[in-house]
């Protein structure tokens, strides 16, 4: 009997809860750090990101005004479904950084914590960051934050698991929606991450996830009139340029790379969660 020959797999892009074809009907082969054929992944194009960014826009209305509690207990779900799918995300991460599988034991729970850990912030960040301001007249005076709309994420290429719930948890906890170009070189966490939010509680168009390259993908996210802000996280310097000039023409909000390696290790604070939010405040006189 012949040896059986393995099924090679081309995953999807995931776009408003479902799993399309890239319409430009590409693909590339994803290797394994050591060189090593693992699968095809899509590559998006132009059409695809607006599709993103339409699924994105039509479920921003239901996901920031849903309760941050609820919120928070869907991320909590999928923390959930993340760990139960653990096995195959330390095999993923193995693959993607030739780690040892302890140390991608390790990156699995801790983005299994760092998800949970922003679910905690659900109902608290408001308080944080808004409240009442004394003022000099007979008004309540009071601040209250919400989040900008569409945001639009280049996911870091380093992490592909830590790093990509690190930039998208922030953003969903406090009721953005989000389009991400994924990894170009490691994109197999981020589709298995995409099946486990399809299988969530969280609402279609929500997360959308690209995968191809940021080069091509990222700068027509950058101009799109209907992105309210750009995470650059996973940019290199000229892409990074680039995509600000294109987020000037409607004054995008831009979050910048850092200039050092980030450790995605490290406590991540809130500067992420305030990010992409917006402080509205209301004057109301007193008495009446």
């Amino acid at each position: 009997m012949s040896e059986r020959l393995a099924v090679r797999k081309t995953y999807k892009l995931f776009i408003g809860g479902a799993f399309p074809r890239s319409e430009s009907g590409r693909s590339y082969a994803v290797t394994s750090s050591k060189g090593d054929f693992l699968a095809n992944a899509a590559k998006g194009s132009r059409k695809d990101a607006r599709d993103a960014v339409a699924a994105a826009r039509k479920a921003f209305p239901g996901w920031s005004s849903a309760t941050p509690y609820n919120r928070g207990q869907i991320l909590y779900r999928v923390a959930e479904m993340l760990e139960g799918r653990r096995a195959q995300f330390v095999a993923e991460v193995v693959d993607a950084d030739g780690v040892t599988a302890k140390k991608a034991g390790e990156l699995v729970d801790a983005a299994v914590d760092r998800l949970v850990w922003y679910a905690g912030w659900s109902d608290k960040i408001g308080a944080i960051r808004g409240g009442a301001n004394p003022v000099a007249g007979p008004y309540f005076n009071l601040s209250t934050v919400e989040p900008m709309g569409v945001v639009a994420v280049v996911a870091p290429p380093a992490g592909p698991l830590l790093g990509l719930v690190s930039v998208i948890a922030p953003l969903i906890v406090t009721g953005n929606t989000c389009v991400v170009v994924a990894s170009e070189r490691a994109p197999l966490p981020s589709i298995t991450l995409a099946e486990v939010l399809a299988t969530s509680d969280l609402p279609g168009g929500v997360v959308n996830i690209l995968t191809g390259s940021a080069g091509e993908i990222a700068p027509w996210l950058a101009g799109h009139m209907d992105v309210n802000g750009i995470d650059l996280t996973g940019a290199d310097a000229d892409l990074a340029v680039r995509c600000e000039e294109l987020a000037a023409e409607n004054l995008k909000r831009v979050l910048r790379p850092a200039q050092e390696t980030v450790d995605w290790l490290a406590d991540p604070g809130m500067d992420r969660m305030t990010a992409f939010l917006e402080t509205k405040t209301v004057w109301h006189p007193i008495g009446v």
